[in-house]
């Protein structure tokens, strides 16, 4: 049995992590007791991993890959028509339907999946927009600027009167 732990002082001091802290509360997903198919996760780079699902038996017609908004989904399903003559003496090799998901991390994305020797190999990428990749912010000194307010609030009515006379004025 393991026990609990305490996120709330870490929630008081941190922004913009509550999905992190919900996922370790919850022990991430529901713990799966089947471990079917066998799985590998490497990391390639800074930026690129790969997960490997031995899928023996299956074809990739069989797998179906399902990128969500941070969840990447797995089902194989086959029909099973192996023992239709009744000539197997033993069935050991595993065909069953399964489902696998994999919690993706913000801007990760499946950039292309492969099937070889019954392992299915998937690339994943993180690709972090330049909008939200660290930049550095020049501070003025000496400088100063006055920056003029317009009151947004003010009826445009106004502004179109006083824009009209200025044409008619110019146009006389």
């Amino acid at each position: 049995m393991r026990g609990q732990f305490d996120f709330t002082p870490y929630r008081r001091s941190t922004v913009g992590f509550d999905r992190l802290f919900d996922f370790l509360e919850t022990d991430g997903r529901s713990e799966q007791a089947d471990n079917y198919p066998p799985y590998d996760i490497e990391k390639l780079s800074d930026d690129s991993y790969r997960i490997t699902l031995a899928v023996a038996g299956f074809g990739p017609g069989d797998i179906d890959i399902t990128a969500r908004q941070n969840m990447l989904i797995i089902t194989g399903r086959k029909a099973e028509n192996r023992n239709k003559d009744g000539n197997y003496l033993h069935m050991g090799i595993a065909t069953r339907a399964f489902e696998r998901r994999f919690e993706l991390a913000d801007f990760v994305r499946v950039e292309a999946a492969d099937m070889k020797d019954g392992l299915l190999s998937i690339e994943l990428i993180r690709e972090i927009p330049e909008a939200m990749k660290p930049r550095k912010i020049d501070i003025n000194a000496g400088r100063s600027e006055t920056i003029e307010a317009r009151d947004e609030r003010r009826p445009k009515v106004a502004d179109e009167k006083a824009t009209e006379k200025q044409e008619e004025g110019a146009s006389a």
